[in-house]
């Protein structure tokens, strides 16, 4: 069992360390070609205090990609810098951070759909995965998208909606959250 509480052994930032986080970004974690360019919906104050992706404890990102068998082993949010080398990016809908994706408004996530097209233009993933499919439907006005492949692609890039890994998403226990990224990985053959 992870620990949370302490994991990775890093300290926890204060409560104004927090607060001074809000609206801070943090910036993208991508390699040359990378396979797969996962798409957060916006950082945490967590985050945006550690300027680490998915950094805040209790959340799954880390073990589902481990799990799943995208990594060798669980990594930490601080060794971020080691994804492209497991031909891995992350990157943001909305670079903002917030206590709560809920914050966004929905003209933030339009934009933040745009910025991500131009993401992919740029670097060139195979998929681009975006965890979250509420805010996958509000970026890129599709109401009916749901978890797993979809019609679209982003220039060349097939793209591939994943459940949030916040741990505030009761829907998916980490065991079927690891399963979904699971079936990502092994589309890819």
């Amino acid at each position: 069992m992870i620990d949370f509480c302490c994991y990775g052994g890093v300290p926890r930032p204060t409560r104004a360390e927090l607060d001074a986080a809000k609206n801070r970004t943090i910036p993208d974690v991508i390699g040359v070609d990378p396979t797969v360019l996962f798409c957060g919906i916006n950082p945490s104050l967590y985050s945006g205090a550690t300027g680490h992706h998915f950094a805040r404890p209790g959340n799954r990102f880390w073990p589902a990609l481990w799990r799943s068998g995208f990594t060798p082993r669980l990594l930490r949010p601080e060794e971020q810098g080691l994804l492209p080398g497991f031909g891995l990016g992350v990157t943001n809908l909305v670079r903002r951070a917030t206590a709560r994706a809920d914050e966004l408004t929905d003209d933030e996530l339009k934009a933040g759909g745009q910025r991500l097209r131009e993401v992919v233009a740029a670097c060139a993933p195979l998929v681009v995965a975006v965890v979250g499919v509420t805010a996958y439907r509000a970026a890129f006005a599709t109401p009916k998208a749901v978890i797993g492949a979809q019609p679209e692609l982003f220039e060349s890039a097939r793209v591939w909606v994943l459940p949030n890994p916040s741990g505030l998403n009761a829907h998916y226990q980490l065991d079927s959250l690891a399963a979904e990224f699971r079936a990502l990985r092994e589309s890819l053959g």
